[in-house]
């Protein structure tokens, strides 16, 4: 999805309405289709400039734009180069990958019992579960999904890695309704 697509979805309003001071930095990241390299260094540039202008940088994103967020998270903690370190995430239906990845995780007596090797933790979808299940300090997190979401399965997965504060999950599927009442749940 384009980014002018929060704007027509009422994200923008959302938080006008509400009169906080929150600058949003919609970013198109994927504006080349599904090419990670690309959307990763999109997204370093962006966060780059927002770190180098604002106190407090937040990073969201929707569905392959929330797993996105979370590589790059995982990324920072790992000090990887590019990787801005960002105050909190709002993640909403954040994608938990493929299923061959789980299943790699889950054969391996699943994340308890999983040690990732060096080429999943240099894959940025095994990096992502590998940094969820540390213990340790994380951004403030804020992790809302549909019940009903095609990949709710892995949501829970996710979000039982966090804590319980941090999730909000909702009934309905992958859809704009589901995102705009998390949004809403998430500024308020």
């Amino acid at each position: 999805m384009p980014a002018s697509e929060f704007a027509d979805q009422g994200f923008v309003d959302a938080v006008r309405a509400r009169d906080q001071s929150v600058d949003l930095l919609p970013l198109d990241a994927w504006r080349d289709g599904y090419d990670v390299p690309c959307a990763q260094q999109r997204l370093q540039h962006a966060l780059g400039w927002a770190r180098s202008r604002y106190a407090q940088v937040w990073l969201g994103g929707i569905s392959l734009g929330g797993h996105l967020a979370l590589a790059h998270a995982a990324g920072a903690a790992l000090a990887l180069p590019g990787h801005v370190t960002v105050d909190g995430l709002c993640l909403m239906s954040a994608y938990p990958g493929n299923r061959p990845t789980w299943n790699t995780i889950r054969a391996a007596g699943g994340l308890a019992g999983w040690q990732p090797s060096a080429a999943q933790r240099a894959d940025a979808e095994f990096r992502v579960w590998h940094w969820l299940r540390q213990p340790g300090a994380k951004p403030a997190t804020f992790f809302g999904y549909g019940t009903a979401d095609r990949f709710a399965d892995g949501m829970r997965r996710m979000a039982a890695c966090l804590p319980a504060a941090a999730v909000c999950a909702i009934d309905g599927g992958h859809d704009w309704s589901v995102w705009r009442a998390l949004w809403a749940r998430f500024l308020d």
